[in-house]
């Protein structure tokens, strides 16, 4: 049996309920996330990393507290999302997979790069449009309000943005095949990636093969200059969008512009 094998798509208040449920479930795991990972860097680790910390300065009043108004309304639409596609699994209309003998064991990490390079480029180009002037006021303005970045910011977002976020994993898991576990492995993954690049602190080393692996792979230094600059570094995961397209921050650069 299935999880949620017996659920009725046919009632709305049941599927209201299962939505909310859900959400709560994604908030308190949200909270938990970004409290766990601020506590470590700013509290228990503070003497190790405090020379890693990008802005000292306190937040702004009551920044914390709209930035978890907005995330809660974000985890509603992620939950929304997420009994979708679970009605789409069950109708059988998606390539998710539940046996690992269906595909080979090489494939699982090839199957997250992938889903990972699409997220990353759709988004790129959808953020690029989001900053247009005529655009970014409707409701990409809201999470660049927090311009000093927290772990509270990886889920602010106008509902709105929050959509344009999830629509492309639909798609996704209807024409790339995906094993169960690795789906939920890439949506925690991409939790994490959030909170580490909206929480104000550099926790990738440097030197050595950590060089190559900044260069690709978006920290919080890369993310935290999109929040201050506004016009680099659009990328979600990965540089390589921005470096192609010229839009990585480069402080030379814009001394010239």
């Amino acid at each position: 049996m299935t999880l949620f094998e017996e659920v009725d798509f046919n009632s709305i208040s049941f599927l209201v309920i299962l939505t909310l449920l859900i959400a709560e479930i994604i908030l308190i795991r949200y909270l938990i996330i970004s409290g766990a990972y601020h506590f470590l860097f700013y509290k228990f680790l503070k003497k190790q990393f405090n020379h890693r910390i990008l802005d000292h300065k306190p937040y702004k009043q009551n920044q914390l507290l709209k930035e978890i108004y907005w995330s809660a309304i974000s985890g509603l639409i992620f939950a929304a999302f997420g009994v979708f596609m679970y009605y789409l699994w069950t109708i059988g209309v998606t390539s998710i997979y539940t046996e690992f003998a269906e595909y080979p064991l090489w494939y699982i990490p090839i199957s997250i790069g992938l889903l990972l390079f699409i997220q990353d480029t759709y988004y790129y180009w959808i953020h690029r449009w989001m900053h247009l002037p005529s655009v970014y006021r409707y409701f990409h303005k809201i999470h660049h309000k927090s311009i000093h970045t927290s772990v509270l910011t990886s889920f602010s977002f106008h509902p709105l943005e929050t959509f344009l976020q999830i629509l492309i994993l639909p798609v996704i898991i209807i024409f790339l095949p995906l094993h169960l576990y690795t789906l939920i492995f890439t949506l925690l993954l991409m939790t994490l990636s959030a909170t580490i690049n909206h929480a104000g602190v550099e926790i990738y080393p440097k030197g050595g093969v950590w060089d190559i692996f900044s260069k690709w792979v978006i920290g919080a230094t890369h993310h935290d200059h999109h929040h201050r600059k506004f016009i680099y570094n659009y990328g979600l995961y990965f540089t390589f969008w921005d470096i192609w397209m010229h839009t990585e921050y480069q402080e030379k650069k814009e001394k010239k512009i």
